[in-house]
This record gives structure tokens, sequence and C-alpha cells, in this order.
């Protein structure tokens, strides 16, 4: 429970820039293409942790290198709540968050496979993410909230401070843990590369890396698409609660039913449906820009529940595909292809945005969800080519 605690505690700096972003736009009169380089640098800065925290977390121990990339976590998050006043100085310390990040979030992943059998492993992933996906709504929702009433500064104070809580929270819930070391770093360097020989694991890295394209792009860009449909819809606050309820506490729904529905109904069955029902959000929500609200809320709830719901499922099974002793490394080549590719998505859907307002063919909301769905829908070919896996007994049977 202290370690799902802790990861809504990280989850709170993981979407301010997000729920900020309409203000932002206005006071630093940035481009679409600065605002997304902006996420892209988190996403590369993310990207980068998530690889040596997972590689070190097999000769350092994953307790460990979680506990210290959660104190890194809490002095970056104060940083950029105190000093990000400019695209250059947001650039830079949202880089340095993503860069402290990603060892909160792979290493507590291999401590949830360390101390839950396989056929409870699903649920369990689900619910740490689940509590990750309550941090986006909670930091979706102050910052929009906080940002439109009393400014961009005090939404950064606000999900700057989560980290810190984080670590507050991290250090007596892992203090009788002990810190398994599961192999030698020379041994995860052979572990990364065998793994890729292993058909379910490779179509499961691949799977990952699309996931990825579609659900980092979609989270840097459909609350600034939510705050220009739902101009008017009440006041600043409202709409900042519409909008993460829209996406993450959907999101949050799906990690803890889709990890479970995967221990019942087997993982290739899961990702298959989560990864066409992605694509087809991502292929119709930028259509509906002019669409009444009462139609668009619904199917962006939608798209947060198809995009997320299958990292829980995709985690546990890599869990499952890959021996301790690799766990780490695999994980770590894992995240160079997956933060890789979206890392670029916010980017990408930027200069989308730009090259279609520049050529007078209106806001592009359209074509840049549409590029992201191409990542839901190669997924989806991923999940349905991998092996046939049959639904693991419950713990009665």
């Amino acid at each position: 429970m202290l370690l799902c605690a802790s990861r809504f505690g990280s989850s709170l700096a993981f979407m301010v820039h997000a729920g900020s972003l309409p203000a932002t736009m206005r006071a630093w009169g940035m481009s679409g293409g600065e605002a997304g380089g902006i996420q892209t640098a988190f996403n590369a800065g993310y990207a980068l942790s998530l690889v040596l925290s997972s590689w070190f977390a097999d000769s350092l121990g994953a307790k460990r290198v979680f506990l210290w990339s959660s104190g890194a976590s809490a002095l970056t998050g104060l940083a950029f709540a105190l000093f990000a006043r400019s695209p250059d100085s947001a650039l830079l310390l949202f880089a340095l968050l993503g860069l402290t990040q990603g060892g909160t979030y792979a290493p507590s992943i291999m401590l949830v496979a360390q101390g839950v059998p396989a056929e409870r492993r699903g649920a369990a992933v689900g619910w740490l993410l689940g509590a990750g996906s309550l941090g986006y709504f909670a930091s979706i929702a102050l910052a929009a909230g906080l940002s439109e009433r009393l400014g961009y500064e005090a939404a950064f104070v606000a999900c700057g401070l989560g980290p810190l809580l984080a670590l507050l929270v991290a250090a007596p819930g892992l203090r009788g843990r002990p810190n398994r070391i599961a192999g030698a770093r020379t041994q995860a360097l052979r572990g990364a590369f065998r793994f890729l020989a292993d058909r379910r694991s490779l179509l499961l890295t691949a799977g990952y890396t699309t996931h990825c394209w579609e659900l980092l792009g979609m989270w840097a860009w459909l609350p600034a698409f939510l705050t220009a449909s739902l101009s008017g819809s009440g006041g600043a606050t409202a709409q900042g609660l519409w909008i993460a309820g829209a996406i993450h506490l959907s999101g949050f729904l799906s990690s803890l039913t889709m990890g479970k529905a995967s221990d019942r109904l087997g993982r290739r069955a899961v990702l298959v449906a989560m990864g066409g029902l992605g694509a087809a959000c991502s292929l119709t929500i930028g259509w509906m820009e002019t669409l009444p609200v009462w139609l668009i809320l619904p199917v962006a709830a939608l798209y947060g529940f198809s995009a997320l719901g299958d990292s829980p499922v995709l985690s546990t099974a890599m869990t499952e595909s890959v021996e301790p002793g690799s766990l780490g490394a695999a994980l770590a080549v894992r995240s160079i292809l997956g933060f890789g590719a979206g890392g670029v998505a916010p980017l990408a859907v930027g200069l989308v945005l730009d090259g279609a307002t520049g050529s007078g063919l209106g806001s592009g909301w359209g074509w840049g969800f549409a590029l992201l769905g191409v990542g839901g829908g190669l997924a989806a070919v991923c999940a349905a080519l991998l092996p046939a896996d049959r639904p693991l007994p419950s713990p009665r049977s």
C-alpha cells in the first residue's frame, strides 16, 4: 500500500506541463513545437533514467535504486516548482525531473514481481499503475485548475511537491524489504540481448514501443484539446476536473481491471482489445472538436481507458518472459525503444498542429491524433502475433 502511495506522489509532477499548457503557452508565447519540445525533453530524460535504473537494478538491487531515485526526484521536483519560469528554464528543469523519475517506475515493477506470484501479478501491477493514474488525475486537475485561477506558478509548486511526498512515504514502506540482487552486470548484458531472440519477448517489446508512441503523445496533447473544447463550459477548476477525470480516472480503472482481466483471460486477448480500441479512439477524437461536450468527454474517457489498459499487461507479460536475473536489463532495452519512440510523439504532434495552422487547414487536431493512432494499431498487430496463452489458475484452484 505504501509503495502504491509513493507511486501516486511521484506521478503528481508527471502531468504538470500538460495540465498547465494553455496558461504557459499564453504567458510565454510558445508555439506548438516549443510546447511539445518541453514535454519531449522530459520524456527523453525519463527514457534515459528508465534505462539506467532498470539496468543497474539487477546488479545494485531494485530497492536501492528505487530509493535513490525517489530522493533525486524530490530535489528536481522542487527545483522545477521554484525556478521554471520561461520556455528555456522549463525545458531544462523538466528534463532533469524526467531524468530522476524513471527510477521510481521500473524498479517498483521489479519489486512487485519479486513478491507476488504469477497468478496474481497482473492485478498487483495494475494496482501499482492505477495509483500512478490517480496521481496523473490529481496532477492534471491541480495544474489545469490552479494555472487558470492563480497562475501557472501556483500549479508548478503544488505538483512539484509530489515527489517529496513520495520519498517520505517510500522510505518507511520499504524498511523491512530485502534488497535482492538478481545478477551480475555482465549477466545482465548477455540477458539484455538474449531475450530479443525469443518471439514472445520481441513482440512484447515492439508492442510496448508502439504503445508508448500513442500513450505519451495522448497524455501531452489531449488536455490542451479538451481545454479548447471545454472553453465556456464552467470555471477553470471545473474544466480541470473534467479533463483529468476523462483521461486519468478512466486510466486508473483500466489499470485495475485490465491487469486482473489478463490473469483470467490471458495476456494476448487483453492486449489485442486495448490496442485496437486505442487506435480507434486516436483516429476519431481529433475530428470531434466542434461537437458538443457531452459527446467528446465519453470518447476521451474511453481513450484514456484503452491507451493505458495494456500498460500493466505488457509489464506483467515481460516479467514472465524473461528470467529474473536479466529482467532489469530487458526492461532497460524496452525503455530505450519505447520511450525513444514515445518521447518524440509530443513534438511530432506539435509540428503537425503548427503545419496545419500555417497551411490554413484548421487546428490540425484530427491529423495530430491520427498520427498517434498508428501506434495503437501496430500494438494490436504485435499482440495478435503473440503465441497463444492460457489463463493462469486462480489462487483458490
